[in-house]
């Protein structure tokens, strides 16, 4: 045979301390978890607890889904929010993100100008009455070539 068998060898008696050093790289890596992960994450939701309880009507709140607003009315598990002038949704109070300070909403505004914007809205619908015009105009030339080849 060319390849000895291999025996385990046993560990000696003395040596007790090198299971504990096995552990510790463990033990670090769980500590290390700790405090990057699991304690900043308690804390960010034990304050979002905290924000959620203190909410009142006229709060100015950012919801998870971007929605700016003024807290019109304040209930147990729901708040209505005002994001425009007679304009109010009802949401869940876990949703509501962000308090805003007083006046957030007054301050960004955007100006009111007699000057109407142009939206991608109103950009598609020129385009459509450009490509209009000219599938018009290439139809009435295709029925006077029609009408030539006649005569």
């Amino acid at each position: 045979m060319l390849i000895s068998d291999a025996f385990a060898q046993a560990a000696e008696s003395g040596d007790t301390g090198s299971g504990l050093m096995g552990l510790l790289p463990l033990f670090g890596i769980f500590l290390i978890f700790y405090f990057l992960l699991i304690r900043p994450q308690a804390k960010r939701a034990k304050e979002h607890k905290q924000l959620i309880e203190d909410l009142q009507k006229n709060d100015e709140v950012i919801t998870n889904g971007g929605i700016l607003g003024v807290l019109t009315n304040v209930s147990e598990s729901y708040v209505i929010v005002e994001i425009a002038p007679n304009i109010e949704v009802t949401i869940l109070k876990t949703s509501v993100q962000t308090l805003l300070p007083k006046g957030t909403l007054k301050s960004i505004e955007p100006p009111k100008s007699g000057k109407r914007k142009t939206t991608a809205k109103n950009t598609a619908n020129q385009e459509d009455k450009k490509t209009q015009e000219a599938d018009d105009a290439s139809d009435d030339n295709d029925d006077d070539a029609k009408s030539n080849a006649k005569n």
